[in-house]
């Protein structure tokens, strides 16, 4: 019995720095490996219109150095084509739900580290979640499809500026105008 439950063991470990190891990582980039964050099932992606398709989750990870800014957008996005100045990372291609929630999951973070929420408008909420906080942290990961326009204000899919609703001290709701451009219509994406 001993000697079955230290080979279980020693498996575990062996496949613990296989993964540690192995884990691919993108050349270049200074982003720290982090498990993926559970979404509480009452912060899905709210539509106004009638249908709530499933959101996918992205790992979430917070950097420790400020990302470089990008300076050529890529043409073959709608939102990173004209008025469009920094994608930070142009070869993302995430849906616009899993996008919006990656904003709002850096904003959690944020709150997590500083007790409470990001404040002011959408470019010194950006501003904030992209370094200029007291602890130099970069809360918008490469990877999370988040573009950034030439106001440097974070945009949807579309080109639109998030709208950041302050709620409470930790609690603020994000809303992305959608497809139609036009905020408070019946397509309109809304997390909290």
């Amino acid at each position: 019995m001993k000697k079955s439950l230290g080979v279980v063991v020693l498996l575990l470990l062996v496949a613990a720095a296989l993964y540690l190891f192995y884990t691919p990582k993108k050349p270049g980039l200074p982003v720290a490996a982090a498990p993926p964050v559970q979404i509480p099932p009452n912060s899905q992606v709210e539509h106004s219109a009638a249908a709530n398709p499933p959101v996918a989750s992205a790992p979430a990870s917070v950097n420790a150095v400020p990302a470089p800014p990008a300076t050529s957008p890529s043409s073959n996005h709608p939102a990173r084509g004209v008025g469009v100045v920094a994608a930070l990372s142009p070869d993302i291609e995430l849906p616009p739900d899993t996008v919006l929630q990656n904003v709002r999951r850096a904003v959690h973070q944020y709150g997590d580290m500083f007790g409470g929420n990001p404040v002011g408008t959408n470019p010194e909420i950006t501003a904030q979640l992209r370094g200029d906080n007291p602890k130099h942290i970069n809360f918008i990961n490469a990877d999370t499809g988040a573009n950034i326009n030439g106001n440097g204000e974070l945009v949807d899919a579309w080109g639109t500026p998030y709208f950041f609703h302050q709620i409470s001290g930790t609690e603020m709701e994000i809303h992305s105008a959608g497809p139609d451009k036009t905020m408070w219509t019946s397509d309109d994406l809304v997390v909290k």
